[in-house]
């Protein structure tokens, strides 16, 4: 009998994809032996304070930010559907399109801790195991353990180091004009920051 694909799910504005998101990724396939992952940035964001840059640059970033995680499949659809969009659909049209597959939701602690505030979040714990990527407080027993109880006893954690990155940071750095900072050179893959560079990105 075959073994059920496993096919991961990681989505986020990715305004700019910068190292951490890569370090999760490469994770993620690891630990949870991903046939594939589904890198999906967002396309309407409901709950963003600030405006996203245009999708167009964001979906070319992300691509260009994946490109060596062989199994990431950046995949555009949340910014192709129209209208706001929201987790449980795209993973309600991935189970329909691969029913067979078991689906892995990756988000961050503070995507975690706000999680009861997601739109149908319920049926997305039905949809997908959920996996909690904290990398602020990893030891056993920590915030993300207590959030597993609350909402979902399946949600399991993602062990990754540390990484103190910010695309706000980042952004801020840029429109200060602080390029290429050294910082910068650490936090972005260099695709990345020609690609910010060529079109004037976050100035």
């Amino acid at each position: 009998m075959n073994q059920a694909k496993r096919l991961g799910v990681y989505g986020g504005s990715f305004d700019p994809p910068h190292t951490a998101h890569i370090a999760l990724a490469k994770h993620a396939v690891a630990q949870f032996v991903l046939d594939e992952l589904r890198i999906i940035p967002t396309g309407d964001s409901w709950h963003k304070a600030r405006a996203l840059t245009p999708s167009p640059h964001r979906l070319a970033m992300t691509r260009l930010a994946f490109a060596d995680v062989p199994q990431a499949v950046v995949d555009p659809r949340e910014i192709d559907r129209q209208g706001a969009t929201y987790t449980v659909d795209t993973l309600e049209e991935l189970k329909a399109e691969q029913p067979e597959a078991d689906l892995y939701l990756f988000i961050g602690a503070d995507q975690a801790h706000a999680f009861q505030t997601w739109h149908r979040w319920q049926d997305i714990v039905g949809l997908a195991t959920l996996v909690v990527a904290d990398r602020r407080q990893s030891h056993p027993g920590g915030r993300v353990s207590q959030w597993h109880n609350g909402v979902s006893p399946d949600a399991q954690r993602l062990d990754m180091p540390s990484l103190d990155v910010s695309a706000t940071e980042i952004r801020a750095h840029l429109a200060q004009g602080q390029y290429p900072a050294a910082p910068m050179l650490a936090w972005l893959p260099a695709a990345v920051q020609h690609y910010i560079e060529k079109h004037s990105l976050y100035r």
